[in-house]
């Protein structure tokens, strides 16, 4: 029987966990498969292997594991796999498959300019953009956050375009935040490039709270329909993935 477990990152934030669940909860209708869990990477229950351990005491036969995360860094490369090696030594009769992050996408690009646009701040020749990520040492991720950028100049036109990161990264969100001070912009839109609510939604709201400098912050890219379509499509992806041969 086929299960699908989805692997959010986990908050210490209440409301950042109860809205990670209510989105899921939302996203499974849309999902051919009789069994769905979730679970979590860290700072939250049930971890990886009691989210596995519980689709197969339901049944389980063919678990398609769907990383809930935005890009690919290193929860993707080796957190989860490694999760993924150790249950399938406890579970040899379990056939694995593992799916993709969502990556870039048109349809996210989409909802980032919805969400400026809910701002209801224009953006003109004297408005800058700042697109900040999670960040991650991985290539990849540094790709993807400018490529992502390069759409939204594209889209919106603004004086500038800048990126920024939240950890691992630079440039770091600090940096850019000092940056900003002597900005020649006359108004910078922050967007953050996370799913959910939570820390460090939190913590970007309190520093530009400090700035010395005109800016709007958009909305996270919570429960849009189109992350529900995205992610039902990855599960769908990662159901009809070769088998799992397992990595470091």
């Amino acid at each position: 029987m086929q299960g699908v477990l989805y692997i959010s990152h986990g908050s210490r934030v209440p409301k950042a966990r109860s809205h990670a669940v209510q989105f899921l909860n939302e996203t499974m209708p849309l999902v051919e498969a009789p069994l769905q869990e979730i679970c979590y990477l860290e700072l939250a229950k049930p971890t990886i292997a009691e989210g596995i351990e519980t689709l197969v005491t339901r049944g389980a036969t063919r678990i398609a594991v769907v990383p809930v995360l935005l890009l690919s860094g290193g929860h993707y490369y080796k957190d989860i796999p490694q999760a993924i090696n150790k249950a399938a030594e406890r579970f040899s009769d379990i056939t694995f498959t593992y799916g993709k992050t969502l990556g870039v996408q048109e349809r996210i690009i989409e909802i980032l300019l919805e969400r400026v646009h809910e701002t209801h701040v224009p953006v003109t020749e004297t408005t800058d953009i700042l697109l900040v990520g999670r960040g991650s040492p991985e290539p990849e991720t540094k790709t993807a956050i400018e490529t992502i950028t390069g759409r939204l100049h594209e889209q919106l036109k603004p004086r500038d375009t800048h990126v920024s990161y939240l950890a691992a990264r630079e440039p770091s969100f600090s940096q850019a935040l000092e940056n900003l001070q002597t900005s020649a912009a006359a108004h910078t839109i922050v967007i953050p490039y996370l799913w959910f609510t939570g820390i460090l939604l939190q913590h970007m709201a309190e520093k530009l709270d400090e700035v010395r400098a005109e800016t709007t912050m958009t909305a996270e890219l919570g429960h849009h329909p189109l992350m529900h379509e995205a992610l039902a499509s990855r599960a769908h992806e990662a159901i009809h993935a070769p088998l799992y041969q397992g990595g470091d």
